[in-house]
């Protein structure tokens, strides 16, 4: 990584959102933007802008105010003309991280070491932590029913405090309605980046996906970070239970064992339409849930995604 930046959250201790097994797991990987983004600045990711720098992309005639080492001799040894090399600029890359904080975010059961949201404010914090250290502009979005929180993008080192203050200070809000967040985020933010959304995706899966296909019709790149706890993926449950939903749902008493195989069957229908989904969009989808090493899932997520190239 090019540098680390530093900082404390306001009124609370990185430590709680930056932890040092997870950053050690992703040291030496980078997040690099498969698709074409734009900015100016030099970085990780191509940019349809044409420059002198890394990539070949086409030759030009030479013009007043060209510098003459961007000269090909050998092409003016064929044409006797002047041309020039005209190259792929790399740079920066703009990205917001999407953090869900409704309700059902405050989920934690019995084998799961945090909440689904505090952990995935672990997320945010260190992929915010990565991004700034390969001097990308970052910026946090937080929602439930509409965006609460809209922390611009920045690529200055202390802009990592101002995102941990905001993380410290989060409350958990209400109902979530993720499809409606994006639809906004895709009209408000024009310049192409990156979104990376942390959510349990709890609810209609047509309207989350709807919500998505508008992003990427902007030509926004995605990454679908789906957080359950681990009781929401197995339902352990045996004896006679109170179900109490975390978003204003009426309370029910159910026998787990009686609902179990249809609650799984259910949840993997879920599952499936918001794979394909993405799937069909180009969307790298990451099924995470809160008993699982944060560092060595991420790691193994940025490891192969360097690898797979979009077509």
């Amino acid at each position: 990584m090019a540098r680390e930046p530093a900082g404390t959250a306001a009124g609370g201790d990185i430590r709680r959102y930056l932890l040092p097994d997870v950053l050690a797991r992703l040291r030496g990987l980078d997040l690099v933007a498969r698709l074409v983004v734009e900015g100016f600045v030099t970085g990780l990711h191509r940019s349809p802008y044409h420059g002198f720098s890394v990539e070949f992309a086409e030759y030009r005639e030479y013009t007043p105010g060209d510098e003459i080492k961007h000269i090909d001799w050998k092409v003016f040894g064929r044409t006797d003309r002047y041309y020039v090399k005209v190259y792929e600029e790399e740079t920066n890359l703009q990205a917001f991280l999407v953090l869900d904080k409704s309700a059902s975010m405050r989920l934690q059961s019995p084998e799961a070491p945090a909440s689904k949201l505090q952990y995935a404010t672990w997320i945010a914090a260190s992929l915010a932590y990565l991004m700034l250290a390969q001097r990308d502009s970052v910026g946090l979005v937080t929602f439930d029913t509409e965006v609460r929180d809209f922390v611009p993008p920045s690529q200055h080192p202390s802009h990592l405090k101002v995102m941990l203050g905001h993380l410290d200070q989060m409350e958990p809000g209400h109902e979530s309605d993720l499809g409606a967040v994006m639809h906004a985020l895709a009209e408000q933010v024009r310049r192409k980046g990156l979104f990376i959304v942390i959510s349990d995706l709890l609810d209609d899966p047509e309207k989350i996906l709807f919500g998505l296909r508008h992003l990427r019709y902007r030509r926004h790149e995605v990454i679908l970070f789906q957080v359950l706890d681990p009781a929401e993926r197995t339902f352990p449950l045996r004896d006679m239970t109170k179900l109490v939903a975390l978003e204003g749902e009426a309370e029910e008493i159910v026998d787990p064992i009686a609902i179990r195989k249809s609650y799984l069957e259910e949840l993997e229908r879920f599952l499936d339409a918001i794979r394909n989904g993405c799937r069909n969009t180009r969307t790298d989808y990451v099924l995470l849930d809160t008993s699982m090493p944060l560092g060595i899932a991420l790691a193994r997520y940025l490891a192969t995604r360097s690898e797979v190239k979009l077509r």
